[in-house]
């Protein structure tokens, strides 16, 4: 919905009521992930897609009879062998919408939602679309007391990982599918060592939509001048650093260093914060040493098998922006419990 919501806030500040189309699933091969939306004014205006062109007909159709019956609808589309002139998508995937009906009286926190988001604050929106009160929506921030109700719970889980999706409650009105759309800042990537492989990493990393810092307690290399893509440069010793900043386990932390004296004290402390990812550059032999060295300093096993070194995918990268790509390859990876192997080589859906 995110894409949508400038457009639509100005619709709703002016009274006129829209059609908001979300998706909420997809299966198989279709061409857009859960939370991307598509609104349809009421002078039949077009904002956004579900589905990148295939099926935008027939929902437009659907959001038509919703904005004016006001009932919210979860309608499916995909690939149909009975008639090859259904809608469907032809990339061979399945998407289900929800279609619903927004004015003040349908969604009376949807200033509330644009207001957060715009600021940068977490904050959910849990919408019932099977069973007990379809239709139903509850907001939730990063700080939302649950009182006990199992959808607030919900999207308070799905908030605090960031995540957009379904999920089933059991309230006491019955079981019901709610979904949850996520409004998070940015995740981070945090690059230790200012060198020309980080200046790689943070561009892909900020293309790939992080907020991204360099930290390098050498101020002669960690510059504003040298790293104009990053969001912060910091000069400070790493360790120090890490120890005051936010983590969470939406953030990537790579360890470019390179030098034992910065390497060690850095993961001792990385390896037993929130991370989500971290990796370390250097050799095999490189990567033994600084194990030795994180035992001697009292890690377990546990914990060092947190640690991601050689850092990246094999992908043969020979210079610093090739290593980027190999570095962030394996962080999505990893992020998405993903095999990493070349699709050629594995069967059945491609997104999961």
């Amino acid at each position: 919905m995110h894409e949508v919501l400038d457009s639509t806030a100005s619709w709703y500040r002016e009274g006129l009521p829209f059609a908001l189309v979300t998706v909420v699933k997809v299966f198989g091969s279709a061409p857009r992930l859960p939370g991307i939306a598509m609104a349809v004014g009421a002078n039949g205006d077009v904002i956004g897609s579900v589905s990148g062109g295939c099926i935008e007909g027939a929902v437009y159709e659907e959001a038509l009879l919703t904005l004016e019956n006001g009932t919210p609808a979860k309608r499916s589309y995909g690939v149909t062998d009975d008639d090859a002139f259904a809608v469907g998508l032809t990339c061979g995937g399945d998407i289900d919408v929800f279609i619903e009906r927004v004015d003040a009286k349908s969604h009376p926190d949807f200033l509330a939602v644009v207001a957060a988001v715009a600021s940068g604050d977490p904050i959910g929106v849990a919408t019932t679309i099977e069973g007990a009160g379809v239709g139903h929506h509850v907001v939730v921030g990063a700080g939302s007391a649950n009182g006990g109700d199992p959808v607030v719970e919900a999207a308070r889980s799905m908030l605090a990982q960031g995540r957009t999706g379904q999920v089933t409650c059991a309230t006491a009105d019955g079981d019901c599918v709610v979904f949850v759309e996520s409004f998070c800042a940015p995740p981070r990537l945090i690059v230790f060592g200012a060198t020309d492989f980080a200046r790689a990493l943070v561009a892909a990393g900020a293309l790939l939509g992080y907020h991204t810092t360099v930290c390098d307690a050498r101020a002669v290399f960690a510059t504003p001048t040298r790293f104009p893509e990053a969001d912060e440069v910091v000069v400070d010793q790493p360790y120090r650093y890490l120890e005051s900043t936010k983590v969470d386990e939406r953030t990537v932390l790579c360890v470019l260093t390179h030098d034992p004296k910065f390497d060690v004290p850095l993961l001792q402390v990385a390896l037993r914060s929130e991370a989500g990812y971290i990796g370390a550059l250097g050799s095999r032999r490189t990567h033994e040493d600084r194990l030795q060295r994180l035992r001697e300093a009292g890690l377990t096993e546990a914990e060092l098998a947190r640690l991601r070194s050689p850092i990246g995918l094999d992908l043969g990268a020979s210079n610093p922006q090739e290593t980027a790509v190999s570095i962030l390859a394996e962080v999505i990876a990893a992020r998405n419990a993903a095999t990493a192997r070349p699709l050629t080589a594995t069967s059945g859906p491609i997104h999961s």
